[in-house]
């Protein structure tokens, strides 16, 4: 039986935040290598995706109601979705090291698969991942 001791509190307890912002810090810190001529271009897209699928997951958890709760995690989603068009880009075009594209690429793909039991969880049982 769950304890109260054992609900989640804040956001950063989450596992899908954790991952999500470890996503985060993988692309800025390959996006730093990007031309610098992209800065307003690729490199300004991917982070803005990447920062908004943590950004949501973490507001998806504050909501109340599991309607809002899954609206929000569903655009997480939908960034994470951005993100790994704008990754295959980047791959094409020769911005990302050879060794770089398969470890983001990876960890998006296991965000993405956290966020769909998010909102598979909300919306099945109406409830918080913390309730």
């Amino acid at each position: 039986m769950e304890s109260q001791s054992d609900k989640i509190t804040s956001f950063i307890h989450l596992d899908t935040w954790r991952e999500a912002h470890q996503l985060v810090l993988m692309v800025y810190e390959a996006t730093k290598r990007f031309p610098r001529e992209e800065m307003l271009g690729l490199t300004n897209q991917m982070r803005r995706a990447v920062v908004s699928v943590s950004s949501n997951v973490a507001e998806g958890f504050t909501r109340r109601s599991a309607l809002e709760k899954a609206q929000f995690y569903s655009i997480a989603q939908a960034s994470n979705t951005e993100l790994q068009n704008q990754l295959l880009v980047a791959r094409d075009v020769g911005y990302l090291k050879r060794e770089d594209f398969p470890k983001i690429a990876n960890q998006s793909v296991r965000v993405g698969k956290l966020i769909s039991g998010m909102i598979r969880h909300v919306r099945k049982s109406g409830q918080s991942i913390s309730d």
